[in-house]
């Protein structure tokens, strides 16, 4: 894995997750990120909450080197390393300067960023008789449903099939056209 910022590096693959609540966003995530891993790609995620949230413990000592006014707290151990910004009184980073800070990755599957402009597949479960988010969202490819009754001028997938998800997502990034560079093999 990179640590440094590098000028050359391709452009990483992006493709969405959304959904709206208790459509099963998540749980097709893990999904697609232990498929996608299984088929040799390597994977990132990230996640959008409208929550705010806190990794850190308090009474540890990066979370009183945060409180005490640190912009960045790096937190590191023999297994794995957590770096943490504090927003502050700044906006909220955009997914573009959000992709900017990760270490390149064959695929960037984002969870949230509904209204950004990349390509994306809608979650739905018919179950929780909430309207499809594609219906006015022309960067929602497909929709992966529990239900194929759906109206709806795009592919509608199975919810449960992460083997047709994938391969549709390989698709739509075209994947399937190019022999693919893996980032791992520091030939970037």
């Amino acid at each position: 894995m990179r640590l440094v910022d590098d000028p050359v590096r391709r452009p990483m693959k992006i493709f969405g997750i959304t959904g709206k609540k208790n459509s099963g966003k998540t749980t097709l995530m893990e999904r697609l990120v232990a498929e996608m891993g299984a088929r040799g790609y390597s994977v990132s995620t990230i996640k959008h909450t409208h929550h705010s949230v806190d990794i850190d413990q308090a009474g540890k000592d990066s979370h009183r080197h945060r409180v005490a006014g640190a912009q960045q707290v790096l937190l590191s151990c023999h297994s794995r390393w957590a770096i943490m910004t504090e927003v502050r009184d700044e906006p909220e980073p955009s997914l573009d300067e959000l992709v900017s800070q990760l270490a390149p990755v064959d695929l960037l599957f984002v969870e949230g960023y509904k209204r950004d402009a990349h390509a994306k597949i809608e979650t739905h479960r018919h179950e929780t008789g909430q309207d499809l988010i594609a219906t006015d969202d022309p960067t929602i490819m497909a929709v992966a449903s529990n239900t194929g009754a759906l109206d709806i001028d795009r592919p509608i997938l199975d919810l449960n099939d992460t083997t047709q998800i994938a391969e549709f997502i390989l698709g739509q990034i075209g994947y399937f056209d190019e022999e693919l560079p893996r980032a791992s093999s520091g030939g970037l």
